[in-house]
């Protein structure tokens, strides 16, 4: 029998958009713009992608890494106030290990010039898997990729 065990962390990420708050919100809200910069890797390739953003919807997205492996993400979105806030719950595996399970909410604010967008994961990793630090990392490219789509530079990803 392997052996159970859970490690908690908390990632938080305050960025700063030159962008209107709806442009922002939407970039997470409609399929169709979500996809032009979620993937953190533009090497991966899509495998699966849907997304019914509201209370209640749930998003899926299943990518293969260049060495094969599927990494799935599945999540449940738990609250949604358009323009100010959204939470949800997700899942995140390797093939079919389920490596860490989250909380998330995503908070925004206008500000002069733009948008505040705070970003705060209650995440566990699960039986041993060991970070290092690659979910903050993804994350964080993840984000430089919703700013370049909300900010329409050239450099747009994907």
């Amino acid at each position: 029998m392997s052996k159970r065990s859970t490690d908690h962390t908390t990632i938080t990420i305050e960025r700063h958009f030159k962008a209107p708050l709806p442009r922002v919100f939407n970039a997470w809200a409609i399929p169709e713009h979500k996809q032009q910069w979620f993937a953190c890797h533009g090497e991966w390739k899509q495998l699966d992608f849907r997304l019914d953003f509201r209370t209640g919807g749930s998003e899926s997205n299943r990518t293969a890494s260049t060495d094969g492996v599927v990494h799935a993400y599945e999540a449940r979105y738990v609250d949604v106030v358009q323009n100010e806030r959204f939470i949800y719950a997700f899942d995140m595996m390797l093939d079919d290990v389920r490596i860490s399970v989250s909380l998330a909410t995503v908070s925004f604010e206008p500000e002069p010039g733009g948008t505040k967008m705070i970003f705060v994961e209650q995440v566990v990793f699960l039986d041993g898997y060991s970070d290092n630090g690659s979910r903050l990392m993804g994350t964080e490219i993840g984000f430089d990729n919703l700013r370049l789509y909300v900010e329409g530079d050239d450099g747009r990803p994907n």
